[in-house]
């Protein structure tokens, strides 16, 4: 398992669209793929997991994957953050 810490730099948060940006991205994976914030821990392939988390613009979050193609998935979807989930 490896992990990465991502910024949210969009300026709404992860709400309903950036979400699915990002599960449709981590879906792509065979890796089991998780985000973590404030302590809870949920399915990164999950768009209710996701939209629980309820995260705020500005936001830290820790990302993990694993499986046989876990860097592959860290990065696509760290870069999916940093261009702010292709949206703006």
């Amino acid at each position: 398992m490896i992990s990465r810490e991502i910024s949210i730099l969009n300026k709404y948060g992860l709400h309903t669209r950036p979400a699915t940006a990002f599960v449709t991205e981590a879906s792509r994976f065979k890796s089991e793929i998780f985000l973590e914030y404030k302590g809870v821990r949920v399915n990164a392939k999950s768009i209710l997991g996701l939209l629980v988390l309820a995260v705020e613009p500005g936001a830290t979050l820790t990302l993990l994957a694993d499986g046989p193609d876990e860097e592959e998935a860290i990065e696509a979807l760290a870069i999916l953050t940093r261009n702010k989930f292709n949206l703006e």
